[in-house]
């Protein structure tokens, strides 16, 4: 295995062992449906991931090139970088329990 993809496993198993989250979110401007995506995953994270969390928020009109890299075809999308496995939410994020349970916050009931 090559020294790059090593590093980057081993982000990925540290990244799982300790519970730290990557997340990106990609919303098109910063129009009503952006906002609430943005504020509802806010507050996701704080009420479960407080401080254990990393989240980037892209403006595709400012870096379409970084949208095009991960395929993003509707906004807003959410993707769940790390701890792996990788998932993408699209929407406005506004069902708290299906993204809570996407993100392996909490089981399935």
């Amino acid at each position: 295995m090559d020294e790059p993809k090593r590093k980057e496993l081993e982000d990925a198993l540290k990244e799982r062992e300790t519970g730290h989250y990557v997340l990106r979110l990609y919303v098109a401007g910063l129009n009503r449906i952006s906002l609430r995506a943005i504020e509802n995953l806010n507050k996701i994270c704080e009420e479960h991931l407080q401080g254990r969390y990393e989240l980037e928020v892209i403006d595709i009109y400012q870096q379409p090139v970084l949208a095009q890299g991960e395929q993003i075809i509707a906004v807003p999308t959410l993707i769940k970088k790390l701890p792996l496995p990788l998932r993408r939410f699209i929407g406005d994020l506004s069902q708290t329990e299906k993204i809570i349970v996407g993100l392996d916050l909490r089981s399935k009931k």
